[in-house]
């Protein structure tokens, strides 16, 4: 089949997000201008550059047309934090991934341990394996379509990584000691457990 976006696809459910898989997950908390925590995963999201550590999330807008709050809190604050999800904690992830009004605290609905973090004021999950504090560098704003506001793309820079010493193995991050879990289209996700190496052509 082919169809252009703009006219819609003609299934049941949406292709795109099934074509563009997987995505690896952004567990992101971040803090209110009150104080509140709040934590939500985010499937468009990716590593943008190493030097220094750069990343991004995309935030589109709650079924009411509004703002995420993970959103407003960083373009409010300029910090939040990144988790990455692990196969263990795929429940918990799952739980945080609801549209809960605004001063609902999502560690304490997940049954999650807050820790804090070492830079930035929004806390970390306390035994997530991967938990990288980040501070606001730019944000985008897309345009929206049919009435529905645009999405916006969040870039952070990592000040801070939290790493768990059981996922060091010689000296290298190992991901098969936890499993990162990624979205693959519709409900479906994917878990990483094998791994293999390439190596590059020598010219």
């Amino acid at each position: 089949m082919f169809y252009e976006p703009k006219d819609g696809h003609g299934l049941p459910h949406n292709p795109f997000k099934a074509i563009v898989a997987p995505r690896p997950i952004a567990w992101v908390s971040s803090l209110s201008t009150e104080g509140v925590a709040n934590l939500a995963p985010y499937s468009f999201f990716n590593a943008v550059a190493d030097a220094p550590p750069m990343l991004m999330i995309s935030s589109s807008p709650v079924p009411s047309n509004e703002d995420k709050d993970t959103l407003t809190n960083i373009l409010n604050t300029g910090e939040f934090v990144v988790h990455i999800v692990p196969h263990a904690m795929r429940d918990a992830m799952n739980v945080t991934s609801g549209g809960y009004a605004h001063n609902d605290d999502e560690f304490k609905r997940a049954g999650l341990e807050k820790a804090p973090s070492t830079i930035v004021a929004p806390p970390r999950i306390a035994n997530a394996p991967i938990a990288m504090e980040c501070r606001h560098h730019v944000n985008l704003g897309f345009p929206g379509q049919n009435g529905v506001r645009g999405s916006h793309v969040i870039f952070g820079e990592v000040v801070g990584i939290h790493i768990a010493d059981e996922a060091l193995v010689d000296g290298k991050l190992d991901v098969t000691t936890y499993n990162p879990l990624a979205r693959l289209g519709y409900m479906d996700y994917s878990t990483v457990r094998d791994v293999f190496s390439l190596d590059r052509p020598k010219v």
